[in-house]
């Protein structure tokens, strides 16, 4: 006998094909479509379609091949499962959260962990999500990503609506994102804007470690604006710079792209500044670029904001330097409006 099933708050918004995939693995894609096709899924009683979307507290009706619907036998010996293919020294996701609620999780990356999966990659942070799910009905969903060897704080959202909520905030600009890098040389201007447009050069492989996005002539093909803030926190003579940074816009490699442009690229990125990238002394040849907190507009109101620590070998480098990782000065205050009178 067909059964009825409520849609939960949590999967408002999801797509059919996905709250199916979600909720009962063990139905294939072919099945599904078939049953779809035969109008045996319905929603409210309407026929369905893979890609329609439903609303929390609508009923869907699953026929028995759906209920009764079995996993494959297993052809080989279970993998090791997903959330123990980091590294030792990188820990579990679990001993990295800073803030945790029933809409979201925000996580401290390491640096060296990809967020996404890719050519040769096996570890990386969506593929470790499930030991995140706890009480929750699905799998948690990433909102944004971070190069691999940049670190700091990475958003996670726990529901299909929270998802859907923070990539609007993020969408429409209600965020700011602050960066904290360390530079070779001190840029020219204490405080500063960096736009222009970015485009991927070609011949560099596919998205990952071999990509590399250089500064474009607007309008040129694949060419897409970038704007970024920058505040000049601290300096060590003329040899090293703490720069603050918040990207206007998301692009790729964006602020390792607008830094280096200023003839100040950060240490350790040799893709954009080669061997005037190089460090010093006791300072570490790593990528010195670190998510340092987030402030976005939160699905169901108020802000979220949170900061992330900087990693051992920047917390080096901090020290080595005298500078304060400590430091919780805002270097980009509100702008200052005049009152019409």
């Amino acid at each position: 006998m067909p059964e009825l099933r409520t849609i939960d708050p949590d999967d408002d918004g999801a797509r059919v094909d996905r709250w199916f995939k979600r909720h009962y693995p063990h139905v294939t894609h072919t099945l599904l479509e078939k049953l779809l096709r035969k109008g045996e899924v319905r929603l409210d009683g309407k026929r369905a379609k893979a890609n329609d979307r439903v609303a929390a507290g609508q009923s869907m009706r699953l026929p028995p091949q759906v209920i009764h619907a079995k996993a494959p036998q297993k052809q080989k010996p279970e993998a090791e499962p997903r959330h123990l293919l980091a590294s030792k020294d990188m820990g579990s996701l679990a001993d990295r959260i800073l803030y945790m609620d029933k809409q979201v999780i925000v996580i401290d990356k390491p640096p060296g962990l990809a967020t996404q999966g890719g050519s040769g990659l096996t570890k990386h942070v969506d593929g470790m999500l499930d030991s995140l799910q706890y009480e929750k009905p699905s799998r948690p969903k990433l909102v944004h990503r971070l190069d691999r060897d940049t670190s700091g704080v990475l958003l996670i959202a726990r529901t299909a609506l929270a998802a859907s909520g923070l990539s609007a905030s993020l969408a429409l600009r209600d965020t700011s994102k602050v960066y904290w890098a360390l530079t070779r040389g001190v840029p020219k201007q204490k405080n500063g804007v960096v736009k222009g447009a970015l485009a991927k050069e070609g011949g560099h492989g596919p998205r990952g470690r071999d990509e590399r996005m250089a500064m474009a002539e607007e309008g040129e093909e694949g060419a897409k604006f970038s704007l970024t803030e920058y505040a000049v926190m601290a300096t060590a003579g003329t040899e090293f710079a703490w720069v603050a940074a918040r990207p206007i816009t998301g692009r790729t490699h964006q602020i390792r792209v607008h830094l280096a442009s200023l003839g100040t690229p950060i240490v350790g990125d040799f893709k954009y500044g080669g061997t005037d990238a190089r460090a010093k002394g006791e300072i570490a040849d790593k990528l010195h670029l670190h998510a340092r907190s987030i402030d976005i507009g939160r699905p169901d109101g108020g802000r979220l904001q949170a900061t992330a620590p900087l990693p051992p070998h920047m917390l080096k480098s901090w020290k080595l330097l005298g500078f304060n990782p400590d430091d919780k000065s805002d270097p980009f205050p509100p702008k200052k409006t005049k009152k019409k009178r």
